[in-house]
């Protein structure tokens, strides 16, 4: 395996063009050696691929559990604030492509400590997904009886250890993987709606009951235990659009970003109504809301009722097809910010290299020594590993959404100042969108904390991870004004 990182050439040549005020672009040594391998098909299916996955196909069933039918509108909500996040940041792609992201971009209007700080919220988040996933892997292999016997821990190292390997070879495999993976998920979710409606128009019954508005005016309403809960899962919906910043970090591999990104960012807007919102309304309308439950995906559930011989089956292959590939994704995504980190000099030397394919592999790898953690986790506590790395990939999400907002904002700032220009195609309404969006995901936080238990928990964690990234600070610190310094010289 070649080992490579790149030359100060290297970073000069990647310099682009000049900004509209004359002064020097930002220049990020970590977007250097990349291919341009992802095509627009590719970032059209990431883009929406990324926004379902384990938060709809798994967590909704436990929310639905708590919340009843309200959870359409806690989705939708969370939905509209998922679309401003990931239209800021396409925004700044479309200012300057880069594989490292939004840290790039905190990089540039933030510093050094800004970078490090996005960094690695950025990794809490996707180090602790890569666990969630792994475990609702685990947990839908044993739907399945020939695995029932088989130790959660063992199944969720399995999935671990098959993603990790795929996910080696090159950007170009990975993009064909989360095509086709996207694919399947947006099929599955496209036949379950049309069987869903066929089911209410023709009143067919599911499990001796009739499907259609009577299930939620029969059942308490649409808000069966009163609001707050479903102000309480928010956070848990939050996770669910989790990914939607992935086509951002995909924006670096990819030819003409500035045709292709609009179009791909533009249509998470009305994905996200049909499939999160529209799935959802049906879920509510098939079934009782206390006919779902946390253990079992709400589909699987509907399909299991319907009593079709395979169908539950199949749709359980389709759901532990999305949780694969959110594990895919975020090994994908954690290599290229870990790398941008590395060349910085705010992560381990090891992350920044790569292999012939073009891939940092050094960042993949340590993402997946936390999912072996995991691991550990299904091990020691099989029944609440899911929920516990929830919470802690909620907080990771926050951090993740509020430092791009920040970074839109002072871009913007930036641009009246006529410092940058900014694109054609803009974040709307800023800088109150971005206001807006960071007084929300402070909300979450508040939320988490009232709702108690290990939500209260993780809340309580704040200080002692504000601390850790402190203490991490002045450890590579120096690392990174010598870094800075040899790339000036």
């Amino acid at each position: 395996m070649s080992d490579r990182t790149p030359s100060a050439a290297d970073t000069l040549s990647a310099t682009p063009p000049a900004t509209a005020s004359g002064a020097s672009p930002h220049v990020d040594a970590g977007d250097a050696g990349y291919r341009k391998d992802l095509k627009s098909r590719h970032i059209n299916m990431i883009a929406i691929g990324g926004a379902i996955g384990t938060g709809l196909f798994l967590g909704a069933g436990g929310r639905m559990a708590n919340a009843g039918p309200s959870l359409f509108i806690a989705y939708a909500v969370c939905g509209v604030f998922a679309f401003f996040v990931v239209r800021a940041l396409g925004e700044l792609v479309l200012y300057r492509p880069s594989s490292g992201a939004f840290v790039s971009y905190a990089r540039e209007f933030m510093g050094e400590k800004g970078a490090y700080t996005a960094g690695w919220l950025y990794f809490l988040n996707w180090s602790t997904t890569a666990i969630a996933d792994i475990t609702a892997a685990a947990t839908y292999a044993h739907f399945w009886a020939m695995f029932s016997d088989v130790p959660q821990w063992i199944l969720a190292l399995i999935a671990l250890a098959v993603v990790l390997a795929a996910n080696l070879i090159s950007v170009k495999y990975f993009g064909e993987m989360e095509f086709w993976f996207a694919i399947i998920k947006v099929g599955a979710l496209v036949a379950f709606m049309l069987i869903g409606i066929f089911l209410i128009v023709t009143s067919h019954e599911i499990g001796g009951h009739t499907p259609g508005l009577a299930t939620i005016t029969d059942n308490g309403g649409i808000f069966p235990s009163g609001v707050m809960p479903m102000l309480l899962l928010i956070q848990g919906v939050v996770f669910a659009y989790a990914s939607v910043e992935l086509c951002g970090v995909a924006a670096g591999e990819t030819e003409n970003p500035e045709k292709i990104m609009p179009k791909a960012i533009n249509s998470i807007m009305w994905r996200v109504g049909l499939f999160y919102v529209g799935s959802v309304v049906l879920l509510a309308l098939l079934l009782p809301y206390t006919a779902y439950s946390g253990d079992q995906s709400p589909f699987v559930t509907v399909f299991d009722k319907l009593g079709i011989p395979g169908a539950a089956g199949v749709m359980n292959l389709v759901v532990l097809t999305a949780a694969l590939s959110s594990l895919n994704s975020g090994l994908y995504s954690t290599g290229r910010i870990l790398r941008s980190m590395s060349l910085a000099g705010s992560a381990p030397k090891f992350t920044g290299v790569m292999n012939k394919g073009g891939v940092p592999y050094g960042g993949i790898l340590l993402t997946a020594a936390f999912g072996v953690l995991g691991v550990g986790l299904n091990y020691v506590m099989p029944g609440e590993a899911f929920e516990l790395v929830l919470n802690f990939a909620s907080i990771g999400i926050i951090g993740t959404w509020a430092m791009i907002m920040v970074c839109s904002l002072l871009f913007v700032n930036r641009s009246k100042e006529g410092r940058v220009a900014r694109p054609a195609y803009q974040l709307p309404w800023a800088p109150y969108t971005q206001i807006v969006t960071l007084v929300f995901l402070g909300s979450v936080l508040v939320l988490m904390w009232m709702d108690g238990g290990i939500s209260r928990t993780t809340v309580n964690c704040l200080p002692l991870i504000g601390l850790l990234l402190v203490g991490g600070w002045f450890l590579v610190r120096g690392r990174v004004r010598a870094t800075a310094a040899t790339y000036k010289d």
